[in-house]
């Protein structure tokens, strides 16, 4: 930056302070973003309007219709019994209210842009799956709050922008391995999500109810609107934020990392206070807060679908940003069909099933004109596999120079059941594999560009370890996911602490 600052001192250490600040100012989204993404729109740079911006509303359709998914094979698709209930909830979903604007997602979408060309880091984090009984004002701050304090810390550490995305707002419908579930020889259907069916072992609760997709609507409308008022009301002033991260360190040892860290974010708050910035403003007490889920549950889908009056694309209004499984992305079947269509930003999660060959045939198809910010490969592997698999995934997206966002998901190649029958996840595996997802990028020359977690911000028992002490013990103690195991609140903000320090060295900022 050419224009000094207002503040001459000859102590270096304060002149170095100085300009690390106003870098961070400069590139932090979370500090200085005032796009507000559930209001206004943020302007993209003149390079990627100029490259991009046809591109990213053409749409060649080649037969694609919202209901297009139904000629090719549905996996994970629940069978409603009675197809006049079914056709019933769909006319009442057809004629909602949108739950996202077009205009939202295009905001998200150029925040990606940034982030395939490693100008950015992707925080995607929430419940597993989200249920009828547990939902409430305070469950939504919990995660809501966080994320924020995650992404605080993120960007301190990497000196870039954090796009911070909620599996919030729809993320009911969860796959199965098996349609039917076997206790003391009775047989009834699988639990889907709450959006499906209910969790009791009983004929009626199992049975797959397609009103249930109308009551997930209306409380993913009430959960929006909750975090509208949080993004933007001062609930994520920067230094209550702060002060919530002083909490978390408290807890931890003297002299910890963590502490080290926090000790520099407060040194810096108090500086720029000190100069004369005015961190009570509303760039410094809101922030852009997005929302994702699994495209899974096709006929809510397709009932949330609207075509844009401006541009003339269709887009999913269920949420900001989809993605596809890792059971239901065959290239010939309903969810990539449904999804090549719309203009959302869109994910896909890979395991070490996945080859070369198949991950490029999946990117043409999700994102046939190579739209930076479209698409995002959520990679879920496990540390082993994934140092043996990745570089070959990355080597081939680079030869044939797909723009891709890059993401782990270091939870779900780490779950595992205990002798008592608790699914759980060892934090210390879940870190081994981010570590070797930032390893791999590094040695490849790509941007490892995003974590995608399960977590809440309630002190659960579900995943064991990290400097909450969760044992195998006291799983029952507080173990109350109805899917599958979440880091609680201290575990998420220690994986961010231990994020951050890995992000400082690739940003070329001295260690800790």
């Amino acid at each position: 930056m050419n224009t000094p600052l207002p503040f001459n001192t000859a102590n270096r250490k304060v002149q170095r302070l100085v300009a690390f600040l106003t870098f961070i100012i400069i590139q932090s989204s979370l500090i200085l973003d005032n796009s507000h993404a559930f209001v206004t729109l943020s302007p993209m740079s003149q390079s990627i309007n100029t490259k991009y911006a046809r591109s990213m509303y053409a749409f060649d359709e080649k037969g694609w219709s919202p209901s297009s998914w139904k000629n090719a094979v549905a996996k994970q698709m629940p069978a409603y019994e009675n197809e006049e209930e079914l056709e019933e909830a769909i006319q009442t979903l057809n004629g909602v209210a949108p739950l996202v604007f077009a205009g939202e997602v295009r905001s998200l979408h150029e925040k990606l842009a940034r982030v395939s060309q490693g100008q950015g880091f992707v925080l995607m984090g929430g419940d597993c799956a989200e249920s009828f009984k547990e939902f409430h004002v305070n469950h939504v701050r919990d995660n809501f709050r966080v994320i924020m304090q995650m992404a605080l810390v993120m960007t301190f550490g990497s000196a870039m922008p954090v796009v911070k995305i909620g599996r919030m707002a729809g993320q009911f419908a969860k796959p199965r391995s098996d349609p039917n579930e076997v206790i003391d020889g009775v047989s009834l259907p699988s639990y889907r999500g709450d959006n499906v069916n209910q969790e009791e072992f009983t004929p009626e609760a199992r049975r797959n109810n397609p009103f249930l997709m109308v009551k997930a609507y209306h409380q993913s409308a009430q959960t929006l609107n909750i975090l509208r008022a949080f993004s933007t009301g001062g609930f994520a002033d920067i230094s209550r934020l702060h002060a919530w991260n002083l909490d978390f360190v408290e807890n931890t040892e003297e002299g910890s990392r963590y502490r080290r860290l926090a000790a520099k974010v407060d040194e810096s708050l108090r500086f720029m206070k000190a100069i004369g910035v005015d961190t009570s403003k509303p760039e410094f007490t809101s922030v852009d807060f997005y929302t994702a889920h699994e495209c899974l549950l096709l006929p809510y889908e397709q009932a949330l679908t609207r075509q844009d009056s401006t541009t003339g694309k269709w887009y999913d209004c269920s949420s900001h940003m989809l993605w596809v499984g890792e059971r239901t992305r065959d290239l010939d079947g309903a969810h990539l069909e449904f999804t090549r269509g719309i203009g959302n930003p869109l994910g896909v999660k890979i395991s070490d099933k996945c080859t070369p060959e198949e991950l490029i045939r999946i990117i043409e198809t999700m994102n046939p004109q190579n739209i930076p910010g479209k698409l995002s490969i959520i990679v879920r592997m496990g540390a082993e596999k994934l140092r043996k698999n990745l570089p070959g995934l990355i080597r081939a997206v680079q030869r044939e120079g797909k723009a891709v966002v890059w993401i782990s998901d270091p939870v779900h190649g780490n779950t595992r059941k205990t002798e008592n029958g608790f699914k759980t996840r060892d934090f210390n595996k879940i870190l081994d594999e981010l570590t070797a997802f930032f390893d791999v990028h590094n040695e490849m020359g790509s941007h490892a560009g995003g974590v995608h977690v399960e977590m809440t911000g309630e002190n659960v028992t579900e995943c064991t370890g990290g400097v909450s002490a969760v044992t195998e013990e006291v799983l029952t103690d507080r173990y109350n996911t109805a899917c599958d195991p979440r880091l609680n609140g201290s575990q998420a903000l220690e994986l961010a602490f231990l994020i951050a320090e890995r992000m400082r060295l690739k940003s070329g900022l001295p260690p800790l």
